[in-house]
């Protein structure tokens, strides 16, 4: 069992869980749980030029824009989000929210989730820019403000 197996990373009111981390995998996958709270609107829209991320819907709804079209993804949904699609979510509707991240191969890690979550607030929304370096350190790279 690995570490990756027991820590929730949390990042602003979501929580991030590993069950799966590229290198237990071989480099073919990571699988993450997301546990996204009613309202949560995250992450900043942005876009993956080196793995693929699929989403399957555990337990309430998020919604997924990608490409500028949205989807509602409930239980038992999924949805492929290919490489180079602007894509973010949200959870506007009844309940809190889960689902399961998969990208490949599994090059994205928990790493990128403990920096995002140290990016301090002061009282209000963290620094986008400190936002956008992380995620370019990461491999995504963050949308126009027009997307």
């Amino acid at each position: 069992m690995t570490q990756a197996l027991t820590d929730t990373i949390p990042v602003g009111a979501m929580t991030i869980r590993f069950l799966v981390e590229g290198q237990d995998s071989g480099g073919s996958v990571s699988v993450f749980e997301c546990s996204v709270p009613l309202g949560t609107i995250m992450p900043a829209p942005h876009s993956h030029g080196g793995f693929e991320e699929t989403v399957y819907g555990l337990e309430g709804t998020t919604t997924w824009t990608v490409d500028g079209h949205e989807h509602d993804i409930g239980p038992g949904q999924a949805l492929c989000i290919p490489l180079g699609a602007i894509h973010a979510f949200d959870n506007r509707h009844s309940s809190d929210a889960k689902f399961l991240a998969i990208a490949t191969p599994g090059v994205f890690g928990p790493a990128y989730f403990r920096e995002i979550g140290e990016i301090p607030a002061a009282g209000g929304p963290p620094d986008p820019a400190a936002i956008a370096e992380v995620m370019r350190r990461h491999g995504l790279t963050p949308a126009p403000p027009d997307s």
